[in-house]
């Protein structure tokens, strides 16, 4: 048996001003810092032999803090398959002001929908097909060996992992959100079939 866990980072300084992120490299607020302390405290007794995550400091930070908390020293892998997806030009907005302009409808598609880009930007369907092969290429020879992994990352590249490991459909992912700062954890059998999935 192995074991997959991600955690979604800690509640970042846009979080807190209710803004589009996206690829831009903003740091934790303390609650997200202490988030990402309690996922790790929730975590202590599991075990992992490598983590990964993305190329943003708000994810590395948090992985950074949940293996300061459990006590744990194990390689690291960044990498930018596991970025948030791209807002383009809503990049640093403020959401309440964009569903004034264009109306909330339309923001909420482009925040949920599966396969719609907001302008300039990445569709969930553009994370999911740079998130899914990467994992399927570097994550589950890992897994097969019977290795336990841990994914500190973002809303949107978590939710495309998601998608893929619970076979959710482009019309069901619309209603999945990730909260910030909670393990999620998968247990496989040799052949990669999950036998238990469940939050802390």
């Amino acid at each position: 048996m192995a074991q997959l866990i991600f955690v979604r980072h800690g509640q970042s300084l846009y979080n807190l001003e209710n803004r589009f992120t996206g690829i831009l490299d903003v740091a934790l607020t303390d609650s997200g810092k202490a988030q990402a302390k309690l996922a790790g405290d929730k975590l202590t007794g599991y075990t992992f032999d490598i983590a990964y995550t993305s190329m943003l400091k708000r994810a590395q930070e948090s992985l950074q803090i949940i293996l300061s908390e459990m006590k744990m020293h194990i390689p690291i892998v960044k990498d930018k398959a596991f970025n948030e997806r791209m807002y383009g030009t809503l990049q640093g907005l403020n959401k309440a002001e964009t569903a004034q302009k264009y109306g909330l409808a339309q923001v909420e598609i482009w925040r949920r929908s599966y396969d719609v880009c907001p302008p300039g930007g990445e569709s969930l369907l553009d994370t999911y097909n740079r998130v899914v092969p990467y994992y399927k290429a570097q994550i589950e020879p890992e897994l097969k060996k019977g290795q336990n992994v841990l994914i500190v990352a973002h809303g949107n590249s978590l939710r495309s992992l998601k998608m893929y490991l619970e076979n959710i459909s482009p019309l069901d992912i619309v209603n999945v959100n990730i909260a910030t700062g909670i393990p999620r954890v998968y247990t496989f059998d040799a052949e990669l079939k999950i036998t238990d999935v469940k939050d802390l």
